[in-house]
Parts: structure tokens; sequence; C-alpha cells
């Protein structure tokens, strides 16, 4: 399932060796959807770790990722583990990042709504809720 999310870096970790056939190397990205950001963490992994390495901090970014789950037998109790693996970085407006398009090799996917910071491919865009989060005075 491909999709992409466009934000601000907020945080890059460092690359991790988890075992000796596999790496990985976490990021978060800052996406406004609303009143409140969120903060989504991303992970590259193996020869993708090195895409984040031509961004800093703050950079704005348009990251395209998999959805990617898996379940796992510990101890007889079934737990469940979700991923956003992402496969490609691009400079969003604004960055301040160098040559950021086209990394990996891999065509951009056209965008159904450039209005959208997050979005499933070859799905139609979601109707316009009832009310907008300015209309309730809940803290969420």
């Amino acid at each position: 399932m491909a999709y992409e999310a466009t934000g601000r870096l907020h945080d890059i970790m460092d690359e991790q060796q988890v075992s000796e056939k596999f790496r990985k190397r976490e990021f978060v990205l800052e996406v406004v959807d609303g009143q409140y950001p969120e903060h989504i963490k991303f992970q590259l992994v193996q020869d993708k770790t090195a895409l984040i390495d031509q961004y800093k901090v703050g950079d704005e970014v348009k990251v395209q990722f998999n959805l990617r789950g898996r379940g796992f037998n510990k101890n007889g109790q079934m737990l469940y583990f979700t991923n956003l693996e992402a496969w490609r970085i691009e400079a969003g407006s604004g960055s301040g990042a160098a040559g950021g398009g086209n990394q990996g090799g891999y065509a951009a996917a056209p965008a159904a709504n450039q209005n959208a910071n997050l979005r499933r491919d070859a799905q139609p865009s979601r109707p316009a809720p009832i009310a907008s989060d300015d209309d309730n005075d809940l803290p969420f």
C-alpha cells in the first residue's frame, strides 16, 4: 500500500544495526492536519537509510511510504506491529535541502489533491466533515 505525507522534519535518529543482516533508521515528520500538529514516525530500512542524510531538522519534505504490519506470537499472546516504511523522500516547498528530488530512482506518484498532507494512492479524496473543528469546544 503506497501513501505519501508532507510536513517538516521534527527529528532524525541515528542508524541502528538491529541484526547482522538488518539495519534501520527512523525519523519523525510533523504534519499539520487540523488544529494540532501530528508527529508521525517513519522508518528507512537497509539501503534506504541514507535517503534522509541530505536533510536536516526543520526542512519541509514529501515522504512516500508503505504501510507495513505483522503479527508476532510471544508466549502465546499475539502482538501486532505497524510500521510506516519510507522508500522515497523529496524536498517540499520551502526546504533548504538541495537536490531533494528523485532519490532511489522512483517516479513520483501523481497527486490527486495538492492540498492533502496525507493520502493513499488511487483513493478518491474524503468528503468534507459535517462540522469543522472550530465548531466545537472539545480539547481534542
